[in-house]
Parts: structure tokens; sequence; C-alpha cells
């Protein structure tokens, strides 16, 4: 099969190989890829945190999480799917033609009334949104939530959850996103090219944010007296490895700052799994969400898809689909 590999770091490398075609054991799933996304995770191809992925060479050679496809075939023990079942879900590797997945691991069955690119764009920055919000957030309905990013992958899907949820949402954009972040659900947003969200003198129950660009005390003041900043960027998907490291130890900073406060910070990292990946093709299946799509690339052209996400403008997802 054909799949995206790096031997060497940094987008040049990515290659488009001739690699084994796996098969399923041990109660695994083999799925033909019809359509993948990219997340900024996959920038570690970039050698920004070698001190994990290898310091000389990277340790894992293969790109790609979020997929959607068709079971191909199944091991002799699956009871949960079976072959031509469409299913998207989330695997390394998934810049592929094929990945097998674990019965019980993140793949459930694909609404019908999603494509496969829609589908594949849903798992990482889905469950992210879905987690930060429900599980931490603890957004219930009426409660006034601010999504700082509102156009991004995992904005957009913000965005529409806290609006499933109940809450009333306002969305942070630029200006040629605000029709767009509008449509999906939003009942304001702000501009930030002409607009300072943080002294708008609104107040809101949950502070949503993707970008991690206002300091503590600003933050603060938009916040209720009780209220919460979940948040979930390192500085946007093209920031660097200094940069990401910067942030991070800003919002550690603010999360320590948070104990000595009645708003509470809190830092924020996604498990991809099963059953929060039903909770999104439910939401899908009733018409709640509709994941949004920038652009889509074909799979010898994943260091282009990479490279344009690394700009940090893209609305919503950003897609490989498959021939």
């Amino acid at each position: 099969m054909k799949a995206i590999v790096y031997c060497e770091y940094g987008l040049a490398n990515l290659k488009l190989k001739d690699i084994e075609k796996p098969a399923p054991t041990d109660n695994e799933v083999l799925v033909r890829i019809h359509a993948s996304s990219v997340n900024p995770a996959d920038m570690i191809c970039k050698g920004g945190a070698r001190i994990v992925t290898g310091l000389r060479k990277p340790k894992i050679t293969r790109l790609g999480t979020d997929f959607a496809g068709t079971v191909e075939a199944v091991d002799k023990n699956i009871t949960k799917f079976k072959p031509g079942d469409e299913v998207f879900g989330g695997k390394t590797g998934a810049f592929a033609e094929y990945v097998c997945v674990r019965e019980e691991r993140a793949i459930t069955l694909k609404p019908a009334n999603v494509t496969f690119e829609q589908a594949a764009s849903v798992p990482i920055a889905g469950i992210t949104a879905l987690q930060a919000l429900r599980d931490k957030g603890k957004i219930q309905s009426g409660k006034k939530i601010l999504v700082n990013g509102a156009s991004g992958g995992v904005g957009t899907f913000a965005v529409q959850i806290a609006k499933a949820l109940g809450a009333e949402v306002t969305g942070v954009c630029s200006t040629r996103n605000l029709e767009m972040v509008r449509s999906i659900g939003a009942d304001q947003v702000i501009d930030y090219t002409k607009e300072d969200f943080t002294r708008s003198g609104q107040r809101y129950d949950l502070l949503f944010d993707n970008i991690g660009n206002h300091s503590f005390s600003e933050r603060r003041r938009i916040l209720n007296l009780n209220g919460m900043c979940v948040m979930v960027g390192v500085g946007g998907s093209g920031a660097s490895g200094g940069q990401i490291l910067g942030v991070l130890a800003g919002e550690l900073n603010a999360y320590s700052r948070s104990r000595f406060v009645s708003q509470k910070f809190s830092t924020f990292l996604a498990a991809l799994n099963q059953k929060d990946l039903a909770v999104l093709s439910d939401l899908m299946q009733a018409g709640k969400i509709t994941p949004v799509i920038d652009r889509t690339y074909k799979l010898n052209e994943t260091a282009d898809a990479l490279r344009y996400l690394e700009q940090g403008h893209a609305r919503g997802k950003v897609v490989i689909k498959l021939e």
C-alpha cells in the first residue's frame, strides 16, 4: 500500500512510499481509508519536540491520526464491525491507504448523512472540543461561552457542540470568517481585528481558548466570578518549538495563579476513545454538527496540506482525500 513516511525531520522529507499492507489480527479491523485530516500534532515531523520524538531521527516514521473509510476485513473475533461498514476514527499512521484498528479503540460507524471527508475531519478536533466543553468546562444549558479561535478546526466544532449542549455562544474570529461562524450557530461574533474581546465589558461562564494570545488578567476580566478558562491551544498551528514552550510556560503560570482567585484556569489534552466518537457520530446524524472543511489535498500533497495548516488561517479542517 502507499503511505506517507519520513525518516528525517522536515516537511520536505515526507515521502509517498510503498509499504506492506497490514492484516487484521488480535481483534483488529482493517480499514481502507478514503480520507484523513491534518492536525497541529502532525507538525512533530518538523522536529520541534525531539526530546520526545527522537533527538537525531524520528522514532515513529508514520504520520496522521484522523481517518474515515470502509471496513475491508476483520479478525475472526470481531463482533461490532463487518466488511463494507463505513467507519471513522483515529490511529497513528492514517496518512495511508489502509490502517488496522482494534475493535474497542477509537473507531465507530460513520453516519450516512456525512461524507468520508467530513467524517475524517472529526476525531481529534471534535473530541478535543467535546471533552473540553463537557468534562472540563461543565457546560450546561443557558451558560454563556466565548470561543477564542472560533473559525479553526477545533473552534468550529466547539461552537456547534456548545450550542448542542444549550449554551449561548460568542465566537471570536477574523473579518472574513464572521458569516461562517454565524452560520454554524454562534449567537454573537466578535471581529478580533476590530475589537478586543477582553475590553468589551461582557462576562462569560466559560472561555474556550484555542489561541492563548491574552494575559492571565485579561482573561480573568471577561469571566464571571466563578467562571472558567479552558486552554486547548498552544499559540496556533504555525507556532515554532520555542513559541510553543513560551506559551505553555504562560499557561502553566496561569493555572498556578488561578489557585488564588475565584475563576479557574485549566489546561487540556484530549483522549481519543470510541464512546466519544459515537457521541459525535450521533450529533452529526442529528444535524447538530456539520464539519467545516477548508481545503482538500491528495495523499502525495500531504506536505502542502501541512504547510497550509502551518500558516494558521485555515477555516475549519484541512483534509487529505485518497483516490
